[in-house]
């Protein structure tokens, strides 16, 4: 072992990685794999929903160019840049990706860990003589991350603090030695470096204090005092002094990658008939489901690789309406995706995998009972209809908090958890809900009174019973100020069919002419 490589086993080496243009570059890149992406000269923003209006998160070159700022408010950046064009962000994207890199930044080193929401931090603990040193080991790193389309910065010091340091306001692929203090080597940096919150950076700079070596020749005394309250590191600049001096440990979470469930064949010889497939897919079926019931899960989401001769992947997927490990009821919903497969000269690979799984609890099955129906589960019928009709054609209504009839409910993916089979406990309901309120004539004997006549679709309809009116008001915080309060009125005409009709204002209520008449509903 050379002395080189018993300093970098012996000494801490942290890298920090700093992705300044991550929520643009993950923009772009997505836009240009649809073959749609944006002009390099185009001036454009990402911007995200507050409570008081869309507000900028990211901004391109050329937007920054002309005058657009990360934190200002939208219509703020347009009366600066009338040309900007705006994207929705996509922090959930943002956060994904960076999570996907932490595993692949493994390559550096044993662990790493996410430095959200742009960053980076990779323990590089005696592995830089793998590449040469430090200097070649970060070359590789900004070579491979501009080739996925990144830009990046990269710095290394004993601390993760002094890292940080580096990587965002000192000299990009900077090292600090393994014996170098970091407060002296790093003195000249903003105290920003220290990475403490915008509130307190601010009061440190009007103090006077603007570099980390203003800091040390103020002393310690003086910063205790004036954040003696202050526990967060964020917010006290002794603690991030500490952390980046090694003095105090800093916590860091390191990220794990989750075993995805997966069970392979490789073929002794290529298979090109169906039926042997089928076969091949029940044997996996089953492995899966002896792998997800070791673990305690259930698959939500299944992907099956089917490796050619040639070279060639064919990769059909499912996603389930419930977590299941049912080998039967796996195998029926791929027999349905693997009609139109192209075997060629042969499939030498099968593979079955869970990228998606949930927590499912064993449970006894009842033999007797199910030997008697041999009935097939909610679940297993959305899935079945899922992948016939596809997932766009299967949706299921689910309760939303409003008043309003209407907009009582909303349509979402089908999940058995998500069925409620009740009814509104205050006040019945009609069976069937137009979808949307037809206007109807109605005939009363007082303004307040119950309807007699009412006429709808070119018929008159006599009025025989009435009951209500049960009444809602406008929702103010989603309806604009002139919105009418409704009087609902269950009715029965004189064949016996029922209806459910509401008045739409008062007579005397302000907000506009005489009162409207709907039918909004059929009762059974």
């Amino acid at each position: 072992m050379t002395d080189s490589t018993k300093t970098c086993a012996s000494s801490r080496r942290i890298m920090a990685v700093w992705f300044p243009a991550l929520p643009i570059d993950r923009w772009c890149l997505n836009n240009r794999r649809l073959e749609k992406g944006p002009p390099d000269d185009e001036p454009f923003v990402l911007a995200g929903e507050t409570a008081h209006g869309p507000r900028i998160t990211a901004v391109s070159g050329p937007a920054r160019q002309a005058g657009a700022r990360v934190g200002v408010l939208l219509a703020d950046a347009r009366a600066v840049a009338p040309g900007l064009i705006v994207h929705p962000a996509d922090p959930a994207g943002d956060r994904a990706l960076l999570e996907t890199l932490a595993l692949w930044a493994q390559q550096w080193g044993p662990w790493s860990a996410l430095d959200a929401p742009d960053g980076l931090i990779i323990d590089v603990t005696g592995v830089p003589h793998l590449f040469g040193g430090e200097a070649a080991m970060m070359a590789d790193a900004g070579t491979r991350f501009a080739a996925r389309g990144l830009s990046v910065r990269l710095g290394i010091a004993p601390t993760a603090g002094a890292a940080w340091a580096i990587a965002h306001h000192g000299t990009d692929h900077g090292t600090l030695p393994p014996d170098a203090d970091p407060l002296v080597a790093l003195a000249g940096l903003p105290v920003a470096a220290l990475r403490l919150d915008q509130p307190v950076v601010l009061l440190l700079e009007r103090l006077g204090l603007k570099r980390i070596g203003d800091l040390a020749q103020v002393g310690r005394a003086a910063l205790a005092r004036r954040f003696r309250d202050r526990r967060s590191p964020a917010a006290n600049p002794l603690i991030r002094l500490d952390q980046m001096a090694g003095r105090v440990p800093e916590p860091i979470l390191p990220v794990q990658a989750v075993p995805v469930p997966m069970v392979q064949r490789r073929l002794m010889e290529p298979i090109r008939h169906r039926t042997l497939l089928d076969r091949v897919v029940d044997d996996l079926a089953i492995a899966l489901a002896r792998l997800l019931e070791a673990g305690g899960q259930g698959a939500r989401r299944i992907e099956l690789g089917l490796w050619k001769v040639d070279g060639d992947v064919l990769v059909r997927r499912i996603e389930l309406a419930a977590a299941t490990r049912d080998p039967v009821h796996i195998a029926r919903l791929f027999a349905d995706r693997l009609e139109d497969c192209d075997a060629g000269f042969g499939f030498e690979l099968v593979r079955l995998s869970a990228p998606w799984a949930q927590p499912l609890a064993l449970t006894q099955d009842d033999l007797e009972t199910a030997a008697a129906t041999h009935g097939t589960s909610l679940a297993a019928c959305l899935d079945r209809l899922t992948v016939r009709l596809g997932s766009d054609a299967v949706a299921m209504p689910v309760p939303r908090a409003s008043h309003m009839p209407e907009r009582a409910q909303r349509w979402v993916a089908p999940d058995p958890a998500l069925i409620i089979q009740e009814e509104l406990a205050l006040h019945p309901r009609p069976l069937k809900l137009l979808d949307r309120a037809e206007p109807i004539a109605v005939i009363y004997e007082a303004p307040d009174g119950l309807p007699r006549v009412f006429r709808w679709r070119g018929h008159v309809h006599e009025i025989t019973r009435a009951a209500g009116p049960e009444r809602i008001a406008p929702e103010w915080w989603r309806e604009k100020g002139g919105a009418r309060l409704r009087d609902y009125y269950r009715i029965e005409d004189s064949k016996g069919r029922r209806y459910w009709i509401f008045r739409r204002g008062l007579p005397d209520d302000g907000r506009g002419g005489m009162p409207e008449w709907f039918l909004q509903g059929m009762c059974g």
